[in-house]
């Protein structure tokens, strides 16, 4: 198609409530650690993993694998693994071990729903767009817990995403197949209040960095002039 008969931007873009309603899911979205118990139908979850399903996939491998915990036996062995290594870390991080040990990093025993997220066996055998860039398949499982985490939100339901475990220890407890790796447990589920700004800068852990800290225009650390100030 000639420039010149190139469609306006916004064209196909939603109407302004809908726009309004993505962009307010976007910054509302928590990662949260504290639930109010309760359940999740199972046609609600359905439809929220069906949003992650319709995630992006580098050669549309689709690499992700879902595992509903539903044994409690279960759980207590999942939060006993994240908890031996919420230790380890602790110990690692040195001067900032106390501050660590302070802070909530997980949930796994008073979300309604445990989801593992592990990425799928074979993939080794998906060269298209890996070739060069093989932990695309990680991005790509990345973007389907996004899609979640963002039905979630709208559907009113907390996620925290978990990552504080050693995942051949939680492969095999999940008897995960040669090859398959566990990237995530997902906490979900009612919550009584979602954080009015994200748990680890509330507890002034870290910052959120300002955007024209992270875009640049054509060269690393060139400044993108063209950002539009908030104020």
């Amino acid at each position: 198609m000639p420039v010149d008969a190139a469609r306006p931007a916004g064209a196909h873009a939603y109407g302004p409530a809908e726009r309004a309603a993505l962009y307010r899911v976007i910054g509302e979205r928590r990662d949260m650690r504290h639930f109010a118990g309760g359940a999740v139908p199972d046609e609600l979850l359905t439809r929220l993993l069906t949003a992650a399903h319709l995630a992006p996939s580098v050669g549309f491998m689709q690499p992700w694998r879902f595992i509903r915990v539903r044994s409690r036996a279960l759980r207590c062995e999942l939060q006993a693994l994240v908890e031996a290594e919420r230790l380890r870390t602790a110990d690692a991080l040195g001067a900032q071990r106390s501050g660590f040990l302070r802070l909530k990093v997980e949930g796994l025993m008073d979300a309604a729903e445990v989801l593992a997220v592990a990425l799928m066996d074979g993939r080794e055998a998906h060269v298209f767009g890996r070739r060069t860039l093989p932990e695309m398949d990680l991005a790509s499982v990345a973007c389907a817990i996004q899609n979640l985490w963002l039905a979630a939100r709208a559907e009113g339901l907390g996620m925290g995403w978990v990552s504080i475990f050693d995942p051949e220890e939680v492969g095999r407890l999940l008897q995960l197949p040669h090859g398959a790796r566990c990237v995530a447990l997902l906490c979900l589920g009612p919550v009584h209040d979602f954080y009015e700004e994200p748990m680890l800068q509330r507890e002034r852990w870290a910052r959120r960095a300002p955007l024209a800290q992270v875009v640049f225009d054509d060269t690393w650390g060139r400044g993108a002039d063209w950002l539009v100030s908030e104020a």
